[in-house]
């Protein structure tokens, strides 16, 4: 490494103050970065290092701000980060970095799949767009759902969003089909049993469950209401509740500002890697 590379690696080494990307999370998020595409006219300003692009991403992300609001915040200019958003949603990155945090954590950890949990939650929409919906628990204004399926341990599997009016068992198949690797066949001696609340009392998600092997816990309407969990019984459902207050604090996972659907699922993956990566990576 020669002795200017090195102090612009210096330069762009932040600590993880919760605005910024971490070293560690950029050193994994690096190389699955696309190679930069050639100027048309062979001459061009000094392109924006990428990790100043990516970081003014993950404030976008983490705050909920205007892209224009980039401009005084002095990391990157809101042009080049909207258009680096771009150019990397296309590539599939966001996608690519929850999928290899997911193997990574496997590798480490090994990935929690005996207790599955799935669950549904509504953000505001102010903007409107494609997959929006009237909220039934809003008074009927523009929001959003993103279903997500996690581990035993509550680290996401899989998500999918829709509109607020959506039912959530309307979803689950789609849900179930977004797990970014390769599902292990549940067996008699390791089951996979998936959790449901009561909005899933339906037959559509029996039959789902009994397709994909699943081992189904589902309290009917009735029951959930009544019935009281046993001092030695183990709560397994709640991690998929705790996954949703994760993702809340991206501000803009709680509210969607981005019309285009494909903007906002890009930024739901990036906060589902993040996630990931935090259980995958040592320490």
């Amino acid at each position: 490494m020669t002795r200017g590379t090195a102090r612009k690696a210096r330069k762009w080494r932040v600590r993880d103050d919760g605005w910024r990307l971490p070293d560690a999370l950029w050193a994994k998020m690096g190389p699955l970065l696309p190679p930069r595409p050639p100027h048309p006219l062979g001459c061009h300003n000094p392109r924006v290092p990428d990790r100043a692009a990516m970081d003014a991403i993950f404030f976008v992300l983490r705050t909920g701000c205007q892209w224009n609001a980039l401009r005084e915040t002095t990391i990157c200019s809101s042009s080049s980060a909207h258009r680096r958003f771009q150019e990397w949603l296309a590539a599939g990155v966001f996608a690519a970095f929850w999928r290899e945090g997911l193997l990574a954590y496997d590798a480490l950890r090994g990935i929690a799949w005996t207790w599955l949990a799935l669950d549904g939650a509504m953000g505001k929409a102010p903007l409107g767009g494609e997959k929006t919906g009237r909220n039934p628990t809003d008074r009927g204004k523009r929001g959003v759902k993103r279903l997500v399926l996690t581990d035993g341990r509550g680290v996401p599997l899989g998500a999918t969003i829709d509109g607020a009016n959506r039912n959530d068992h309307k979803l689950m198949r789609e849900t179930l089909e977004a797990i970014p690797i390769e599902r292990p066949e549940p067996t008699r001696r390791r089951p996979q049993h998936l959790c449901l609340d009561k909005d899933f009392d339906y037959d559509e998600p029996r039959a789902l469950a009994e397709e994909f092997g699943f081992t189904l816990h589902l309290r009917t309407r009735g029951e959930e209401v009544s019935a009281k969990r046993h001092a030695r019984a183990k709560a397994r459902r709640w991690v998929v509740e705790r996954t949703h207050s994760w993702l809340h604090r991206f501000r803009s996972i709680l509210i969607r500002w981005a019309k285009k659907p494909s903007n906002y699922l890009a930024q739901l993956h990036f906060a589902l890697a993040i996630i990931t990566w935090r259980h995958a990576l040592p320490g």
